[in-house]
């Protein structure tokens, strides 16, 4: 047999929510790269109501297609159990899991004072949870294995949303759980390391489902903006992520528009100032404080003008 010598071939990855959008480009490409993939994709609408298993099958099926090995998986990756079942489907189909990408996700807009708790819980359980989820079951796998003397050379890779790192009105639900992961890469990154585990995310800017109905209301989108912003581009950043080349990269975050990659930098600790005994005069050194920080950015990542 000729030796195949594709980034990932005899690799093993999980994409949830790659039935359609960026998830679907994520499978597609890590097949093409070698990688057997568990399509995961409970087929929902935006909102995340309803199931099709149809979109994780077709993806699943283009991939056998074209000569490589793939799964269609249902489950629900807000369930810590059936996360487990997923993980353990990988693992008993293909042998090992080296690869998760949590892709999954829905929109439920509404600013503050109108969300209700059902736009808030679903959107927070399907981002959070289901980064948490599969993310658990597969960090055990991989720490048994390295508690057994086995090697791993694994890759978590999550998403975050330019909503999450840098705000963005009407998406409370979904910019909170967003930073959210952003943290959780940052802090999984650390506990993870030590087993041959490397976590980072992606805040990605591209043209699904999800986001067209927003753009398309200011105006249409045409044919070059589909290319230019096509989640195609999301899918090479995450697979090279998944490659030999980053087994060094872990704990960033990366801003994704297109053509353009851009490391998203965190929180840091900006002015410092000294408070002073008497609570009353505290204005003055907040005042300067805020006078000398930068201001915080705007959705295209660079700093809000004044």
């Amino acid at each position: 047999m000729d030796h195949d010598d594709r980034p990932l071939a005899g690799k093993t990855a999980i994409v949830t929510g790659g039935g359609r959008g960026i998830g679907r480009e994520h499978a597609l490409l890590l097949g093409r790269q070698g990688a057997a993939v568990l399509v995961n994709d409970r087929g929902g609408a935006p909102d995340g109501t309803g199931s099709d298993a149809t979109p994780a099958q077709q993806v699943a099926d283009e991939i056998v297609a074209a000569g490589g090995a793939a799964i269609a998986n249902a489950a629900d990756v807000t369930s810590f159990q059936e996360s487990g079942e997923m993980v353990q489907a990988a693992i008993d189909t293909f042998g090992g899991i080296d690869i998760v990408i949590t892709n999954a996700g829905i929109l439920r807009d509404r600013t503050l004072v109108s969300m209700t708790e059902d736009e808030w819980d679903s959107v927070i359980s399907v981002h959070l949870k289901g980064t948490y989820a599969p993310a658990h079951h597969a960090a055990n796998h991989w720490r048994a294995r390295s508690k057994q003397g086995l090697s791993n050379d694994a890759r978590l890779i999550t998403t975050s949303s330019p909503s999450g790192i840098y705000g963005n009105v009407g998406q409370t639900n979904y910019g909170a759980a967003k930073a959210g992961i952003a943290a959780f890469t940052v802090i999984a990154a650390m506990e993870l390391e030590r087993y041959g585990v490397t976590v980072n995310c992606i805040a990605p800017g591209a043209i699904t489902r999800l986001t067209e109905p927003l753009m398309a209301a200011h105006s249409a989108i045409t044919d070059e903006q589909r290319e230019a912003m096509g989640p195609h581009w999301i899918a090479s950043v995450a697979a090279w992520l998944c490659g030999p080349e980053a087994a060094r990269v872990t704990g960033r975050v990366f801003d994704v528009r297109g053509r353009t990659v851009a490391v998203a930098e965190g929180w840091r600790r900006g002015p410092i100032g000294t408070q002073p005994d008497d609570p009353t005069h505290l204005g003055a050194v907040m005042m300067d404080l805020v006078a000398r920080a930068r201001r915080n950015a705007s959705m295209d990542g660079d700093e809000s003008p004044a």
